[in-house]
């Protein structure tokens, strides 16, 4: 044990301290990750009043797991779905606020005479925003149902995947020391080649495996699972030259996509907390104070550039995607911080030695201070808008609204170019498996079959398996037509389609076919007689043979798109009827997003001070102008409720507001009953009270004798003449003699006794 204590007692100061900032920070209501940093500052050689960690180097392990973890986590909340889902909106306000800061960021710190990979470093490090400062300011502030918020987590999904992605470009930079175009564009070929092999593997192979082994798998074995194909995915991206964050990250998403995402979730939540922890630490360590107060002045520029050019370029984004100006503002206005990405980044940078050391302390110190500036930004983003309305030209203001009412209607899509953009989905899917295909025969299965037999037979061997796996695919890849065009009868035939566009792209296909055929033949047995002998039969045997390779491709098509969808199946048969009432009035009411309208799904607090009451007592339409659309309880839903319908706990309560009248509303749906934290189970006690003519319960009913609102206490039972009631109606009159039961708390019944 003796050569354990070092990394014992380090890891035990860690936590340690890292419990106690926590618990400081949640009392101040502040994130817990500066809480962490301070922490690591703490147990650091810079600060000298406390015990300081001895084995840096072990650390340093821990926190590159931590981020391993971290991104894993960070895949598991994404979903390739979900960013499908966020529109072209959030995709376009993303990429345009990420080029913006970046390219600013970069020139900054050129005219400020840095080195290059700290200037390209430095742009990176701006390129993400907080989602957990920004969801923590949300919830504060009670505006999560507000409608910008959707664009701003729509936002947060294409920031965090083009920030991974950024990750990776920067790894290679930094390692060839030099941006050449052509060595770029082999590294963004290679990371797209290897991200569509991934996922379509992934989802063809884990939620089949996940569905099959359901009933053998419990949280213990869910947790050994999903570390371990974590820890797997890490080891193959690296292998082909990528980084153990993408990996992890990957195998997150993929893991995403599978119904038992949010169980893998909540189970490795406490190892993602306990490894975060030890990252975040990890960083704080690094910080060194002198260094930070001699560069407070770039520190306080970099505040200025991230506040205002994170928030300007936000803004401009939004409304270039289509978004009005209130709402850009309000988007803008939450994005203005630096993210935890940041500092994986930096870190990154670190750990291959192409940074300075003073970017770490001066993106730590920036990162701090707009931490506390976002709650502030948020709540006064109407504000802002207001003094922007204010000194806008009218005409640009008219143009900006007039551009974003033609957005929410966009133009409908020709016919060929909806029929183009599956072509090509079809062709990249197919293509991206024929490849690997053909690189695990070439480089895999053909040298390992030479090194134990003679003559042709290894590459016969390679060539038929390589062929009959590839089948399927080039079919797919040559032939497979969309179905709008099958439908039609043909799109040679069919005037609405571009036919001569269209027939060249078909010309493509088929000549790309044949030259993963005629290539894998060309290594096996050269050009001669891959062109005479084996393309021609390959052909002739796709063609006589389609019906056969066709159906066993449905079936691999098939078991590819239920993993796919099986969890937005399960979802959206839960959700079913909710998503049916949204879509009526979306399509009903096409002009409803010009009126700041929508409908708000809230959840019942268990504990609200209006439960059990009905839809006629609580007055909602009246006094806040609140139209309940309907009431869903469980997997019931009650559609246009009436007056007598009754609001209990936990029920899913539909509003058709605006958010104006939201904010108004949602204070008191969410108000509670008023509890007492003092009271024990112990506390709760019977008593018996006997009535006699003074007793101010005397010749009372149960309803009107003010048990309930004077002592909290119920009255369980009557005992009259010897004999008992129990559960009397509230309308029983109490009698004379009466021995009333009455169950509450131990003080406030006694007082009621007495």
């Amino acid at each position: 044990m003796g050569h354990l204590q070092p990394i014992i007692s380090d890891l035990a100061l860690i936590l340690i301290t890292a419990a106690v900032t926590t618990l400081i920070f949640r009392m101040l209501k502040q994130p817990l990750v500066l809480g962490y940093i301070i922490a690591g500052f703490l147990v650091s050689p810079y600060f000298e009043f406390t015990p300081n960690v001895i084995d840096e180097a072990s650390v340093k392990i821990w926190a590159e797991i931590g981020v391993i973890f971290l991104l894993f986590s960070l895949g598991l909340e994404f979903s390739f779905k979900k960013l499908m889902r966020v529109g072209g909106s959030a995709s376009v306000t993303a990429i345009f606020e990420i080029v913006f800061i970046t390219v600013i960021g970069f020139f900054t710190a050129k005219a400020l005479g840095w080195k290059t990979m700290d200037c390209l470093f430095f742009g990176g490090m701006l390129a993400s925003s907080s989602t957990t400062i920004i969801i923590r300011a949300f919830d504060e502030l009670g505006l999560k149902s507000k409608h910008y918020v959707k664009t701003v987590f729509g936002v947060l999904v294409v920031e965090d995947i083009v920030v991974i992605l950024l990750m990776v470009l920067l790894s290679t930079v930094a390692v060839t020391q030099k941006v050449e175009e052509i060595e770029m564009t082999f590294t963004i070929l290679k990371l797209g080649f290897f991200l569509i092999l991934w996922f379509l593997m992934g989802i063809f192979i884990i939620p089949t495996f996940l569905k099959k082994a359901k009933k053998l798998l419990d949280d213990e074995v869910y947790l050994i699972l999903s570390i371990g194909l974590c820890l797997g995915m890490v080891w193959l991206a690296t292998l082909v030259g990528f980084s153990a964050e993408l990996g992890a990250f990957i195998m997150g998403s993929i893991l995403a996509e599978t119904t038992s995402a949010e169980k893998i979730e909540h189970i490795f939540k406490p190892v993602k907390d306990l490894f975060g922890a030890v990252f975040f630490v990890s960083i704080g360590m690094m910080i060194n104070p002198s260094l930070i107060m001699s560069y407070g002045w770039i520190v306080l520029l970099v505040v200025l550039l991230v506040v205002f050019g994170k928030f300007l370029a936000t803004t401009i984004g939004a409304v270039l995607s289509g978004q009005n100006l209130k709402q850009s503002v309000e988007v803008g206005m939450s994005m203005a911080q630096i993210g935890e990405f940041a500092f994986i980044v930096a870190t990154l940078g670190m750990s291959l030695g192409v940074i300075s050391d003073f970017l770490f302390p001066v993106a730590v110190g920036a990162s701090a201070i707009t931490t506390f500036t976002t709650p502030y930004m948020i709540k006064y983003s109407d504000n802002v808008y207001n003094f922007i309305e204010k000194i806008m030209p009218e005409k640009l203001l008219k143009f900006i609204n007039e551009y974003a009412s033609r957005a929410e209607n966009p133009k409908a899509e020709s016919a060929t170019k909806i029929i183009l953009k599956k072509i090509f989905t079809n062709v990249v899917i197919n293509g991206v498996v024929t490849l690997s295909i053909l690189i695990f025969c070439l480089l895999f299965l053909l040298p390992l079959l030479q090194k134990s037999m003679t003559g042709f037979l290894p590459e016969f061997i390679t060539l038929i398996v390589g062929l009959a796996a590839m089948s399927p695919f080039v079919w797919a890849l040559m032939f497979k037509l969309p179905k709008e065009i099958i439908n039609e009868g043909g799109f040679v035939k069919n005037e609405k389609f571009n036919r001569n566009r269209l027939i060249i792209v078909e010309i493509v296909r088929f000549i790309l076919g044949i030259g993963f055929i005629g290539f894998l033949a060309d290594k096996c047995f050269g050009t001669k007689i891959a062109v005479l002998a084996v393309v021609p039969i390959s052909l002739i045997i796709l063609i006589f043979l389609g019906k056969y390779v066709r159906k066993f491709y449905r079936i691999i098509e098939k078991r590819f798109m239920q993993n796919f969808h099986g969890r937005e199946i399960a979802a959206a048969e839960k959700d079913a009827p909710i998503n049916n009432i949204r879509q009526r009035l979306r399509s009903r009411n096409p002009d409803l997003p010009d009126w700041d309208v929508h409908l708000a799904n809230l959840e019942t607090p268990q504990n609200a001070d209006y439960i059990g009451r009905t839809l006629k007592e609580l007055e909602w339409r009246e006094k806040y102008g609140v139209n309940v659309i309907y009431v869903k309880r469980g997997e019931k839903i009650i559609y246009s409720p009436g007056p007598n319908v009754k609001i209990l706990p936990f029920d899913h309560v539909g509003i058709f507001v605006s958010d104006e009248v939201l904010e108004r509303f949602k204070p008191v749906f969410y108000r509670e009953q008023i509890e007492h934290a003092d009271i024990d189970v112990e506390d709760i006690v019977v008593e018996k009270i006997c009535i006699y003519e003074d007793n101010p319960l005397y010749n009372k009913t149960i309803r009107n004798s003010g048990i309930r609102e004077t002592s909290g206490g119920m009255v369980v039972a009557i005992e009259r003449n010897g004999d008992r009631m129990l559960t009397p109606s509230p309308d029983s009159i109490i009698e004379l003699l009466d021995v009333v039961w009455i169950v509450g708390e131990k003080k406030r019944l006694k007082k009621l006794g007495e």
